[in-house]
């Protein structure tokens, strides 16, 4: 009995045993968990740690790859390029020309802000692509205004005014607005004068058509030689609207040029005694002929040129608004606040066009060297037109008036002027010189109604 005892206890005693090394192994693995566990839990949060600090450097740098000045330089495809910088350049140029030396600051100034914010890499206000499409024929968008109001910039929606002819339009009004007729009614052989001073569209037409522009787009760089931006910009939109920067920085830089290329031109091709022409004083212009001029021209024109009835018919709208004396608070709306709220309008949107891809190139080049050509040549025309008529004609001419029949009024009237009493200084051509100058903003938008027609 007693060796059965001693069994028993023996094998309780190992039982014991085994029980309490099973319960160490438990806590033993239970602490070992927790160990790994918390390791865990910290190599985690070290793993989070170091995602969060690599995110946020990854955000820094995603932050500066957004910025102008990287994208200008990244040589990504639809990033910025060296071309946008000089565009910079030249857009504060052009800023300095309207501030400083005060070139044709009023529409100089928008468009030159215009190109800037348009090179401006990254700010997405003008999107050339999105033009591409719309005149683009086999694209989705083609003629669909919808894309652009969709996926455009403040500057793209802009341009639309500028695509469906609406500006140009309305700074016609206020011009028509601005405009005395009296001496062209007085004097209607003014505007013989200011017909011969288009001819410089039409040799412009044929040089550039020779040089191997389209015909669309010489018509375009012609216009620059009627000396009148809206016109300009109007027939550009139709028939070239990928030249529209160029022409348009043209035709404002050679308005704004008048008193520097017109005089060479004028004193070489006349006398000292033709440039002392004495001039009779006009006769007085009743207020009857001044309503019905208007009237008269917008129905004539129309009715044998459509395509220059818009331009011509917001003209003579300003004109009568301002004549006829019943609606003196339209006048000076159109004269004023109309005014110059579209000339911002025009002037941005035209300035964006001006991209380094489209403007810098060997065509802007020659557009400007054929401008200056076509101006040259406008202001020719008119002058060698006066002294021929001088020849059939007892009362004689002053030449000088002939070199205002360019529509850049009333500058080019002043210079008729100034170069007159330069030999006499008793003489006074301005009121002469007016007319064959408003002949001309009426003789270039009928060319550019006829370039429409036969180009369009």
């Amino acid at each position: 009995m007693k060796f059965v005892k001693y069994i028993f206890l023996a094998l309780t005693l190992v039982l014991t045993l085994n029980v309490n090394a099973e319960d160490e192994t438990a806590v033993a693995v239970e602490q070992a968990t927790v160990v790994v566990e918390q390791t865990s839990v910290s190599d985690s949060e070290s793993v989070v740690a170091d995602e969060e600090e690599k995110s946020v450097w990854a955000e820094i740098g995603d932050f500066f790859k957004t910025m102008g000045i990287v994208r200008m330089f990244d040589g990504q495809e639809d990033s910025g390029d060296w071309r946008q910088l000089i565009m910079l350049l030249i857009s504060f140029f052009l800023l300095y020309l309207a501030i400083k030396k005060q070139y044709e600051p009023l529409l100089l100034l928008p468009i030159a802000f215009g190109m800037l914010l348009t090179n401006l890499p990254g700010a997405g206000m003008y999107h050339s692509e999105l033009w591409s499409a719309f005149l683009d024929p086999n694209s989705p968008a083609y003629h669909s205004y919808g894309a652009i109001m969709k996926e455009g910039g403040i500057l793209d929606v802009l341009y639309m005014g500028v695509k469906t002819g609406l500006y140009p339009c309305l700074i016609f009004i206020g011009v028509g607005a601005m405009t005395d007729f009296g001496p062209l009614i007085a004097n209607p052989k003014s505007l013989l004068l200011g017909a011969a001073a288009q001819i410089g569209i039409f040799i412009t037409f044929l040089c550039a058509n020779a040089l191997g522009f389209t015909e669309a787009q010489a018509g375009s760089i012609g216009i620059i030689g009627g000396a009148d931006g809206p016109t300009s910009i109007f027939l550009t939109s139709k028939l070239a609207p990928e030249l529209l920067g160029p022409i348009a920085i043209a035709a404002y830089s050679y308005m704004a040029l008048v008193p520097v290329i017109q005089p060479p031109i004028m004193r070489a091709l006349t006398t000292k005694e033709e440039r002392a022409i004495k001039m009779k004083q006009l006769r007085s212009v009743s207020k009857t002929e001044k309503i019905v001029f208007p009237v008269m021209v917008a129905t004539i024109v129309a009715l044998i040129l459509p395509d220059a009835a818009p331009l011509i018919g917001c003209l003579m709208l300003g004109n009568l608004m301002k004549e006829c004396g019943v609606v003196d608070r339209l006048s000076k709306t159109a004269q004023n606040e109309l005014m110059n709220i579209v000339v911002i309008f025009l002037g941005l949107s035209v300035g964006a066009t001006a991209t380094g891809a489209s403007f810098l190139n060997l065509q802007t080049i020659m557009i400007l060297v054929m401008g200056i050509v076509a101006f040259a040549c406008g202001s020719a025309g008119g002058v060698l037109l006066a002294k021929l008529m001088n020849v059939f004609s007892k009362e004689k001419i002053n030449p000088l008036i002939g070199s205002a029949g360019v529509s850049a009024v009333p500058m080019a009237a002043r210079v008729s002027q100034q170069v007159g009493q330069e030999e006499n200084p008793s003489n006074f051509l301005l009121m002469h010189a007016m007319g064959p100058n408003v002949a001309g903003v009426i003789g270039s938008a009928v060319a550019a109604g006829l370039l429409l027609t036969f180009l369009g």
